[in-house]
C-alpha cells in the first residue's frame, strides 16, 4: 500500500500543489496505519497514536470531499474532458461508501475513554479501515490519472 502511494506522488504529484500535498498527508496516513497494524496488542498508552491516526483520518478524507474532488472537477471542465466527469460521478459514491467506514472508525476511537474502552477490537478495527482504505487510494488515483492524462493531453 504504501508503495502504490509512492508510485501515484511520483506519476502525479506535480499535477497540483493541493494533490501534492494531499498526496503527503496519505503517506503519513499510511505510515501511521502500518506502524499501529504492526504493533499488535494495544495498551492504553496507545492511546494517542490512535487519536492522531483519527485526526489524520479524518483531515485526509475532509481534503479529497471538500478540495480535491471538487478541484479536479473544475479542472475536468475547464478541459471539456467528459470522460473525467463521468468517471468521477462512478467513482464518488464508492469514495463516500469508505469514508463512512473512516468516520466510524474515527467515532469508534477519536477519544482516550473510546479507545481504552475498545482496544480488544482495534485490530480488527485497523485491519478492516487499511483495506477500505487501500480501495479508496485506488479510486482517487484513478480520477487523478484520468484527469493528468486529460490535462497533459490538451496542454501538449
Amino acid at each position: 500500500m504504501l508503495e502504490g502511494c509512492k508510485t501515484a506522488q511520483e506519476r502525479w504529484g506535480g499535477v497540483h500543489e493541493m494533490i501534492d500535498r494531499w498526496l503527503e498527508q496519505r503517506r503519513q496516513l499510511i505510515e501511521l496505519c502500518i506502524y499501529l497494524r504492526d504493533r499488535g496488542e494495544f495498551t492504553p498508552t496507545d492511546t494517542l497514536k490512535i487519536q492522531s491516526l483519527c485526526e489524520m483520518l479524518v483531515d485526509y478524507v475532509s481534503v479529497g470531499h471538500f478540495s480535491v474532488y471538487e478541484q479536479l472537477a473544475l479542472e475536468a471542465k475547464e478541459f471539456h474532458d467528459d470522460s473525467a466527469l463521468i468517471l468521477l460521478r462512478k467513482l464518488l459514491p464508492k469514495i463516500e461508501a469508505t469514508t463512512e467506514v473512516s468516520v466510524e472508525f474515527n467515532d469508534k476511537y477519536d477519544t482516550k475513554e473510546h479507545c481504552n474502552s475498545q482496544l480488544e477490537a482495534l485490530p480488527f478495527s485497523l485491519k478492516a479501515l487499511i483495506l477500505v482504505m487501500a480501495e479508496r487510494f485506488q479510486y482517487e488515483d484513478q480520477l487523478i490519472k484520468e484527469l493528468h492524462e486529460a490535462h497533459s493531453e490538451k496542454s501538449a
